[in-house]
């Protein structure tokens, strides 16, 4: 009988084992998986480039991960679909901090980004880039694309947060908005035709500024494409002419009169660093060389040479790809990368399964959110696009910013944990 009694404990522990992987499965591995080893590995390069520092704030990132963990875990039990309550005071409380900001936020390196608070620097445009997906979520899942009058809506819910974020100056964030909309609106039935007529004023408005006799040719293919794909044809093809004109014709004064002087240099020497090799090309030059000097596996932690000496400067924010890639070499690079690929192809799939809509907007919206922050930021310490104060998600220092990731973290967690249960029950 005991002999008995022990086999079937015996069965149930290998059954157990067994099922390990299901219930890892389940338990969403992925999304908890990478994050953690993310800004495990960040605060050893953010102690490494604050090795001849006065200061040690190192630690915090794995304090302020660690509170992120707590923040995920605790949303990840609640259904998304509470939000919606708080979607207008969640909106507008956004407002509220972006215009506060304006008048009593703090100053640091040209910017007025933060609100101090009880000691704390708290950076409103980060907590309005998950307030906006969860705007944009709510109103986009009811939507329909019949015409383009129905782009209104979402193009004012983001106009207002996008606007007071461009002129603290912070255009990196506000460069995150637009990824944001254009994606979210695609995946919520726009036809593609209307998201190329929308990306399609930025780019008239950097050949205005770069070729110019292109638009004789660009502006009519334009109103080409607006015929194919617009209704109320006539009507449109004149309004797409117009306003691209207009966009054409005021672009070089916005230039000089609507971006800061170390805006319009960051947009610019990215392509030729070595021209200002001491000033706004500084950080590119430095990048790229510590970068190089990685080599395959790089120089080992705490060994980078010109990480240790600083010649970086705010290295642990925007630049830590670059301490990443000089004291782990390509190898510790193309795995971090790896990373990010794997952990945004795992929200597409939770997007694509989710059980609403709304959910699955929300999903989306944080992974573009991710993705985009992501190529920006690399290609920014590559030297393959210009310097745009964006931060690398997870690795980065920036208590704000860390929080936020965590707190999208926990919402795609929710709506893979609700579409886990109503599958099983189903």
């Amino acid at each position: 009988m005991t002999f008995l009694v022990k086999t079937n404990r015996n069965k149930k522990r290998l059954k157990k084992v067994l099922n390990l992987p299901k219930n890892l499965k389940d338990f969403e591995l992925v999304l908890w998986f990478i994050p953690i080893i993310l800004v495990f590995f960040s605060g050893l390069l953010i102690a490494s480039t604050q090795r001849q520092a006065d200061y040690a704030i190192w630690y915090q990132h794995w304090i302020t991960g660690g509170i992120g963990i707590i923040i995920a875990f605790a949303l990840a039990q609640l259904p998304l679909d509470r939000i919606r309550l708080f979607v207008l005071p969640l909106y507008f409380t956004s407002i509220v901090s972006l215009i506060a900001v304006r008048f009593l936020g703090t100053s640091a390196l040209g910017s007025q980004r933060w609100l101090s608070i009880a000691g704390l620097n708290i950076q409103p445009s980060e907590i309005a880039k998950i307030t906006v997906i969860i705007v944009l979520a709510s109103l986009l899942e009811r939507q329909k694309f019949q015409s383009p009058f129905a782009l209104w809506k979402p193009l004012f819910v983001i106009l207002i947060p996008w606007l007071l974020v461009f002129i603290q100056p912070d255009l990196g964030t506000s460069l995150v908005f637009g990824a944001v909309l254009l994606i979210m609106l695609y995946w919520s039935g726009m036809p593609a035709e209307w998201g190329l007529l929308i990306i399609s004023s930025f780019i008239t408005a950097v050949l205005s500024g770069i070729l110019p006799w292109t638009l004789y040719f660009w502006i009519p293919f334009l109103g080409i494409l607006a015929y194919r794909s617009l209704p109320y044809k006539k009507i449109f093809v004149s309004l797409t002419i117009t306003c691209h004109s207009l966009i054409a014709f005021f672009s070089p004064w916005l230039w000089t009169n609507g971006l800061k002087d170390y805006q319009r240099e960051r947009l610019i020497l990215f392509l030729d660093p070595a021209k200002d090799p001491l000033g706004g090309g500084y950080h590119l030059i430095q990048s790229t060389i510590g970068i190089g000097s990685g080599g395959l596996f790089g120089s080992g932690f705490f060994q980078g040479e010109l990480t240790k000496l600083r010649f970086i400067p705010e290295q642990h924010t925007d630049f830590i790809f670059s301490a990443l890639g000089e004291e782990t070499g390509f190898l510790g690079s193309f795995l971090v990368i790896l990373a990010f690929v794997l952990l945004i192809l795992r929200l597409l799939k939770i997007a694509r399964d989710a059980n609403s809509d709304f959910e699955s907007l929300v999903v989306i919206g944080i992974g573009t959110m991710f993705m985009f922050q992501v190529i920006v930021n690399i290609f920014m310490t590559i030297g393959l696009g210009p310097i745009t104060g964006i931060p690398l998600p997870f690795m980065s220092y920036g208590r704000t910013a860390l929080l936020v990731n965590f707190l999208a973290l926990g919402c795609c967690l929710s709506v893979a944990r609700r579409a886990r249960t109503l599958n099983k029950n189903w």
